[in-house]
Formats: structure tokens, C-alpha cells, sequence
């Protein structure tokens, strides 16, 4: 029996997916890292019951933080882009978080920089609040060892390739690093839009984007680049399709990042079967209903969509392209940062 309903609804189901990938379905998948986050402050002392916590969130993590606010008797406040719909905004308020949302804006960088200057309003006027950092505290990979306990349980003894969004950078990554920490060969497969900063795409724009989930017109100092082996990058329409393809080949309903997520994973089994794929099913599908799940008229068929292989950033293109991570030209395999330290 759970203590809360936090630790009963962030356990992930455990589905097999023809042909022959596993899928990590879950309903919200950052409650692991939030908790995670949480207990640590908690135990470390940096944070007591009664305080409060802040952060910045387009929705999910927004849920995680207030769930988790709630099973340690913390406060919680939010700065929400516009995406956070109705049906958070009134769960957060009855869970007695608060949010407040910043301007409407035109794209993903500027709602974003929005929203952390808020943050750091509110740090100025209240120094007493914790802010989380999703994006750059590390401890939000704590939570994730459980996950990968889980995988280890439940997937076949052999090579493993982790296919899911990088996002934040404390999912894939976290659960690619215990899982070899374990001693599991694993290869590590990215999912991001196109216009993320995180792996050199803001270039390539993608004005339908609505999984900013997955990636980030900011530096993300969580995202630890070497951890990577493949990144995939998926556009809008390509993204609806394979989550249409997911639901009518598996009845898995989740979010547009499992649909690109299930092209990467078909994609890299037809390249390479010798491994056990297990991909990442982040949240449900409620969210995408009227935004993409409505247009499932207009999806491809599975054998219309094919990535383009490149070796270079420069050579991206809509509306999906991979590539082997390091690239051949890369600030890594030179010692350069890819990220701006000290980035907010």
C-alpha cells in the first residue's frame, strides 16, 4: 500500500511494443525526479516543512513539484508558461500550489527567458524560498535510479538501447548513467525537436513545435552531452504520426515525445537488433487531444517516414534527421563546452 498517491502514480507500465521494443509507459514521469529532489533536500537539511519552493514549468514538471510539495508537507509556487491548461491550473490550486503564467508569447526562448526572470523576481523579493532548477540542479537525477532498478529487473539480461526525450537532461541521462553504473551495456538514443539549443538545432525552426518538453531554447546545465550516443530529431508532424502509429499498433495513448521516441526506436532496431530496445513513454496523451491526436487523419504510415542520416549539425533538416553523437566535428571531441557556464 502507497503512502501517497504521488508514489502509486509515478510507477511506470511495463509493455512490450512489436517488434520486440519495450515500452516505459507512465503518467507522469517527473514525479521520480521531483521526489527524488525533494527527499534529498529534505534529508540534507537545505529545505524544512513549511517552506517553500519554487520553479519554472510549461505544465508536467509543474504537477510533479506540487504532488511531491504535498507528500512532505512543503509550499509550492510555479511560474507556468502559457501552455499549463485548465485542468492543472485547478488541480494545482485544490493541491494549494500556486501558479501564475507570464504573457502569452510568440516562441519557446522568449516564454522561456520570461519565465526565469520571474523566477528571479521572486528569489529577490522572497530569499527565503528554495528555487529547484529543473533544468540545473543535479539532484533531479536521484530519482531516476529507480527506474533504472526497475529496467533492470524487468528487461532481459543483455545489451540495452535507452531511446527518449533529453529534455532537462535527468531522465535519459540519469537512467543511461545508473544502468551502466550497474554494470549494463546500454546505448543511449536522444529524441529532440528541431530548434533546441541542447544539441545544435536551433537553426532549423519548427513552427508547429509544441513538445518543448523534449528540448530547450536555453542552455539546460543537466544535460550532460557525453552520455549520448544517438540524437534523433523530430518534427512536429513526424512526432504526431508515430504517437498515432503507438496508440493503433500498441493502445498506448501518451505524449507526442513516445511518438517520435517510437520512430527513433523502430528506426535504430532496423539498423541494429542485437540489443533489447526500451523506450520512454513520458506522459499521457490527454494533453494532445485537440493539438495533434484530432489530425490523426493526416498521420504517415510508419513506412513513409524515414530519418535523414547526417554527420553535421549544419546538415539538419525537417522533418527528421539522426546522427551518431559526437559529431565529427564537435566542441566535445575538441575539449570545448557546449554549454555557457554558469547559463541560468
Amino acid at each position: 500500500m502507497h503512502e501517497h498517491i504521488a508514489e502509486a502514480v509515478k510507477e511506470p507500465d511495463v509493455v512490450t511494443v512489436p517488434p520486440g521494443a519495450v515500452c516505459l509507459r507512465f503518467e507522469t514521469m517527473k514525479l521520480y525526479s521531483a521526489l527524488g529532489a525533494v527527499r534529498h533536500l529534505l534529508d540534507t537539511g537545505q529545505v524544512k516543512p513549511g517552506d517553500t519552493l519554487i520553479d519554472s514549468s510549461s505544465g508536467i514538471y509543474a504537477h510533479a513539484l506540487a504532488l511531491a510539495c504535498h507528500r512532505y508537507g512543503l509550499k509550492c509556487h510555479i511560474v507556468g508558461s502559457t501552455t499549463v491548461d485548465r485542468t492543472l491550473r485547478v488541480q494545482l490550486e485544490i493541491l494549494g500550489a500556486t501558479l501564475e503564467q507570464v504573457r502569452p508569447s510568440k516562441n519557446l526562448r522568449l516564454d522561456q527567458n520570461l519565465r526565469v526572470e520571474r523566477i528571479g523576481e521572486l528569489l529577490r523579493e522572497n530569499p527565503g524560498y528554495h528555487w529547484m532548477r529543473q533544468y540545473h540542479d543535479s539532484i533531479h537525477y536521484l530519482g531516476y535510479r529507480d527506474v533504472a532498478d526497475l529496467i533492470g529487473k524487468e528487461v532481459p539480461e543483455g545489451p540495452l538501447a535507452l531511446v527518449g526525450g533529453v529534455g532537462t537532461g535527468a531522465s535519459t541521462g540519469a537512467i543511461a548513467t545508473y544502468l551502466r553504473e550497474a554494470g549494463r551495456e546500454v546505448t543511449l538514443v536522444g529524441v529532440q525537436p528541431f530548434g533546441s539549443v541542447t544539441f545544435g538545432a536551433e537553426h532549423v525552426l519548427d513552427p508547429d513545435m509544441i513538445i518543448a518538453g523534449i528540448g530547450s531554447s536555453i542552455p539546460f546545465q543537466n544535460v550532460r552531452h557525453e552520455l549520448y550516443d544517438r540524437i534523433h530529431w523530430v518534427n512536429f508532424d513526424y512526432a504526431m504520426s508515430g504517437a498515432v502509429e503507438l496508440l493503433r499498433a500498441s493502445g498506448i495513448f501518451a505524449g507526442l515525445s513516445a511518438g517520435a521516441a517510437y520512430l527513433a526506436t523502430l528506426w535504430e532496431r532496423e539498423r541494429d537488433d542485437s540489443r533489447t530496445y526500451v523506450f520512454l513513454a513520458a506522459d499521457t496523451g490527454h494533453r494532445y487531444v485537440d493539438s495533434a491526436y484530432a489530425q490523426h487523419g493526416q498521420a504517415l504510415g510508419l513506412g513513409a517516414m524515414r530519418p535523414h542520416e547526417v554527420t553535421e549539425q549544419h546538415a539538419l533538416r525537417h522533418p527528421w534527421s539522426t546522427m551518431d553523437w559526437p559529431p565529427r566535428d564537435s566542441a566535445l571531441l575538441r575539449g570545448e563546452p557546449l554549454l555557457v557556464p554558469g547559463a541560468v
